[in-house]
């Protein structure tokens, strides 16, 4: 059931924001060398964790891929509706446990 809403909350996301340029495309190459590709990957995250936190799933998971790559408090409080502390202090020592388990000497990257 969870990798189903998962799934969904993908495609949603997908439908939203549109698909990324082929790989080899004129869009493609066009975004080379540029944060386009990053911005659009965070958009899709953030936006995943605000359809997710409304189908009432765990948002774990997302919080940990968008704090892994740099997003902030403020961005993830504004995709969840809420205010940049109450982000902060709902979900940052969950969040930092995993990353620090994540990250301890001789676990695989």
């Amino acid at each position: 059931m969870q990798l189903a809403a998962v799934t969904e909350a993908g495609r949603q996301a997908d439908a939203l924001l549109g698909e990324p340029p082929i790989p080899g495309s004129v869009g493609w190459h066009a975004e080379e060398g540029t944060d386009a590709p990053v911005r659009r990957e965070r958009a899709w995250q953030l936006l995943q964790l605000r359809i997710g936190l409304a189908a009432g799933m765990d948002p774990l998971p997302v919080l940990v891929g968008l704090r892994n790559h740099g997003a902030t408090w403020e961005q993830i409080a504004r995709a969840a509706g809420v205010t940049r502390q109450s982000a902060h202090e709902r979900w940052a020592g969950r969040v930092a446990a995993v990353l620090d388990r994540d990250r301890a000497p001789g676990r695989w990257q």
